[in-house]
């Protein structure tokens, strides 16, 4: 509500600028087309007309010959009309030097903002930022940079994306971004002591958004998950991890690297605790629910609890608080979403 009434009253002070030059054009407008319906006894319509052309120096002819009046209104129209072009010529000026147009710009870049929905909030645009950037505009994904440094919000836009220039560590930025109505917050500011202050800022915020934050040291990360953080990614630890991984198994980083860059996508479903919502599922078995076959997904593993059923077989059944990783395209996995129904709450994309 606070907003909306803020976003009111910067409409009006936006238009308060063009009151006088349009109220000044429509009462000349109306007292030379009450002239000519004076002295000529014109209808309405071809008096305004000839009060029109005769201010926009269009150059048509007369309506009718004018009487010498009529002459004399003309021209207190011309005079009239060269005081109001100057008047809004000073105003449009003023208006450029004091920032008129830069806000307008920026109001309509707002604008755009709360209409966006079910996108990705990456705060900073340095290396890191840019690499997540790419990844998500391959796939598709609505992206807002929220960056401090105007020469990388330059670059961000130069790659076609949107970008806020502001400070992510403020609530009213994580507000302006959309963080109530995102599918996630990445935080990846150049130090710890700012991606914690965004962690604890937008966990206060909205305690259900998904935020995924860069760690320099294993402290860090500690300091951030207990700030509310769903992941913590230390740059450090997953190249080391990645380049060991690639050592010992390329075939899998090859396969991860391929899913990347195809329709392919691996999301999490999480199951409910409420275990009435079980009893409608005659059968909780994968073979007796036949996900597989009805979705076209793949279900690569189950986790329950602390335990982690690797390529389930068909006799594992579905219970309570379980979470189903599941790899397909998006109309298998959305088919997959449906076929679950009541009992599942939450839908996490892994990766795509």
């Amino acid at each position: 509500m606070k907003r909306s009434i803020l976003h009111s009253q910067t409409l009006k002070d936006l238009a308060k600028p063009w009151l006088g030059p349009i109220v000044s054009l429509a009462a000349l407008l109306m007292l030379g087309a009450f002239g000519y319906r004076l002295t000529e006894g014109w209808d309405w319509g071809d008096c305004l007309w000839m009060v029109l052309i005769t201010i926009s120096t269009i150059g048509f002819g007369e309506v009718e010959p004018l009487s010498a009046e009529g002459r004399i209104v003309t021209v207190l129209i011309v005079g009239g009309g060269l005081v109001v072009v100057q008047l809004t010529l000073q105003r449009l000026l003023r208006l450029i030097e004091s920032g008129y147009f830069r806000r307008m710009s920026e109001l309509r870049f707002r604008r755009m903002i709360r209409s966006m929905q079910d996108h990705v909030i990456l705060c900073g645009y340095g290396r890191i930022g840019k690499e997540i950037s790419e990844q998500l505009q391959s796939e598709g994904v609505q992206t807002l940079i929220v960056e401090l440094n105007p020469s990388r919000t330059k670059a961000a836009e130069d790659k076609g994306l949107k970008a806020l220039l502001a400070d992510a560590t403020l609530d009213e930025t994580l507000l302006l971004a959309g963080l109530n109505q995102c599918r996630s917050l990445v935080v990846t500011l150049p130090n710890d002591a700012a991606n914690l202050y965004v962690v604890l800022s937008a966990r206060s915020l909205n305690p259900r958004c998904r935020l995924i934050a860069r760690a320099e040291s294993e402290e860090a990360a500690n300091k951030l998950k207990l700030a509310g953080a769903s992941v913590v990614v230390s740059p450090y630890v997953a190249a080391g991890r990645t380049m060991a991984a690639t050592a010992l198994r390329p075939i899998a980083v090859d396969f991860m690297d391929l899913l990347a860059g195809s329709q392919c996508e691996i999301e999490e479903f999480l199951l409910t605790s409420d275990q009435r919502k079980f009893e409608d599922l005659k059968n909780r078995s994968l073979s007796g629910l036949e996900l597989g076959r009805q979705s076209g997904a793949l279900i690569l593993a189950i986790r329950d609890g602390s335990k982690l059923i690797a390529n389930p077989g068909r006799d594992v059944e579905l219970g309570p608080g379980q979470l189903l990783i599941a790899l397909g395209s998006k109309s298998q996995l959305s088919r997959l979403s449906k076929l679950l129904g009541n009992t599942l709450i939450n839908v996490e994309k892994v990766s795509g």
